[in-house]
């Protein structure tokens, strides 16, 4: 489970979706109140998927090769194939799709709340369901489960948490530099995407057939 929520977390904090977004928010007016908004509705959104998945445990993980373990790992499988799937889609139409030069490229001044709302929006709901299925394998009563689910929403956040903390206490070079960090994400965007995906996606198919058929 470790292993798999630290591939996962990697994947969430270096996705340039909410990277980029992230970076429009902190450079708009109030860039680090509405930093902070996108911040703990992201937070939320993270904490509040992972509560429903351990509710739903009982937070004991449920024994091997029961119903409930099989669908975790159909469901692991499932995303799997689906983020090789994106992949793929996102190699073949690479350079066909323009840019993110709509209405987030145009946001000068927004509210707390829009960025709240951007937060959801431009979470990588594909990684954060495999993270949700990885979850079903925690055992709260072990201090090592509960550390591991602590660090992968740090580690899936650390991006976010990084550019708001440097935002903050660089305001006279931040803006420039996040600028140039937005311009590189956005021409390296589909690579990124592609190598994540790809990378994620193999890693939860080769691992979840294995444990189906083992």
């Amino acid at each position: 489970m470790v292993l798999d929520l630290l591939l996962i977390g990697l994947a969430i904090a270096l996705n340039p979706f909410p990277v980029t977004g992230f970076v429009l928010v902190l450079t708009a007016r109030n860039g680090i109140w509405n930093g902070l908004a996108f911040i703990l509705a992201w937070l939320a959104c993270f904490v509040g998927i992972l509560a429903v998945v351990l509710l739903m445990t009982g937070g004991e993980p449920p024994p091997p090769k029961s119903p409930p373990s099989t669908a975790a790992l159909a469901a692991k499988l499932a995303i799997g194939v689906g983020l090789v799937w994106y992949a793929e889609h996102t190699r073949r139409t690479a350079g066909k799709r323009h840019k993110s030069s709509g209405l987030m490229s145009r946001l000068d001044t927004i509210s707390p709340w829009t960025a709240a709302g951007l937060a959801f929006f431009l979470q990588p709901w594909g990684c954060v369901a495999a993270g949700a299925a990885t979850v079903v394998e925690a055992d709260l009563s072990q201090p090592a489960s509960v550390a591991a689910l602590l660090g992968y929403c740090l580690l899936a956040s650390s991006s976010l948490l990084t550019m708001e903390i440097y935002a903050t206490f660089a305001t006279d070079s931040a803006p420039a530099r996040l600028g140039r960090l937005r311009t590189w994400m956005e021409g390296h965007q589909d690579q990124t995407i592609v190598g994540l995906s790809l990378l994620l996606g193999l890693w939860l198919v080769g691992k979840s057939i294995y444990q189906l058929t083992s």
